[in-house]
């Protein structure tokens, strides 16, 4: 019954994407097997041969090689509800943001026939299963996106060895790879762009003024209009929320009746905060110029499109994985830092 089917092709080989990419069999174990000492044209070729030849690495016995896993831990840390609904949740995939950074680190590893293992850790009991993940060896390292200034899980990752880069600066300073935005540079540009408008009564809404990366852009700010001539600027604090733009911009306003620029910490905030100065009679920008910061979808979905800041995330997300593969080649490697520079967005608010 057997002699009429077709015969099963045979899989492709180690030796057939050898043959495709013209080189040795052991130059395409050590491409396969993530080696740092290949010229990275001929890792090019040979990653096009397997492409072409369809070769599918056995990734238990790559395991058995090289001690990896394939896989990173993406992990989300910040405060949340120790039972019951967690808000926390809802809140990471409400904000673009967060899709952003995903974006940046899957593309990134994928090509590399990396995957990242999304994790969140917003309760001590979450922290507590992370640290055991990563060090019974389910991962090779984590990149982490902390929501709070206060965040133990930094620590925790750098007191338990792991390798793991932050996206952020850490709020106290401990030994552990980040990247950034220099966020004080792009407050100047917001600062500039609103005076060169013509603004002069101007107020600000600032994140949570324990994060750094919020200090930093009410000090670059305020720094900035000092420098044209503007020392008072009002600031209300919100949480980068769009609920709490919505919350600052109503006090901002009735404290500050005459404000005609407003810089906000972040687009979600801003796109909150919009609807609140049209509801009040303020036309935007006529009445009252509109700067945010990050260039999310935020900004494209205001009414009207936000003058913003661009904060490169999904670039900078691509970096920390890049960062984390390299701590993982290299243990020893020494802790570091990237800074992005931000860049001023023009669209309808300002």
């Amino acid at each position: 019954m057997s002699e009429g089917r077709p015969p099963v092709p045979a899989s492709p080989t180690l030796e057939d994407v050898a043959r495709a990419a013209g080189v040795s069999r052991a130059t395409v174990s050590r491409v396969i097997n993530g080696i740092r000492n290949v010229d990275p044209m001929i890792q090019e070729t040979v990653r096009q041969a397997i492409a072409e030849t369809g070769y599918v690495p056995n990734r238990a016995a790559r395991s058995l090689v090289t001690r990896r896993t394939g896989a990173i831990a993406l992990i989300v840390s910040g405060a949340g509800e120790e039972s019951g609904e967690n808000p926390f949740h809802s809140q990471v995939f409400a904000d673009p943001f967060f899709g952003r950074v995903a974006s940046g680190v899957v593309g990134f590893l994928r090509p590399r026939g990396i995957h990242p293992i999304l994790m969140f850790a917003e309760t001590a009991e979450a922290r507590a299963q992370v640290i055991a993940y990563l060090r019974q060896g389910n991962a090779d390292g984590a990149v982490l996106v902390s929501t709070q200034a206060q965040d133990p899980l930094p620590r925790l990752l750098v007191d338990a060895s792991l390798p793991a880069v932050l996206f952020a600066r850490p709020a106290e300073p401990i030994p552990i790879s980040y990247v950034d935005v220099a966020h004080r540079t792009g407050a100047k540009l917001a600062a500039d762009h609103l005076v060169a408008r013509g603004r002069r009564r101007v107020g600000t809404i600032s994140g949570p003024l324990d994060v750094p990366a919020s200090q930093d852009r009410l000090s670059g700010f305020r720094d900035a209009m000092a420098a044209h001539g503007y020392p008072y600027i009002p600031c209300v604090e919100g949480n980068f929320t769009l609920n709490s733009g919505e919350a600052a911009m109503e006090r901002l306003l009735a404290e500050h009746p005459g404000l005609d620029g407003v810089f906000i910490a972040n687009d979600l905030m801003a796109q909150g905060a919009l609807p609140v100065l049209r509801h009040h009679g303020r036309r935007v920008p006529d009445d009252v110029a509109v700067v945010g910061f990050d260039d999310s979808s935020a900004a494209t979905a205001s009414r009207p499109p936000l003058t913003t800041i661009r904060h490169p995330v999904e670039d900078m997300a691509a970096e920390m994985a890049r960062l984390l593969l390299a701590h993982v080649d290299d243990l020893d490697q020494p802790v570091t830092s990237i800074i992005f520079e931000p860049s001023l967005v023009i669209r309808d608010s300002a």
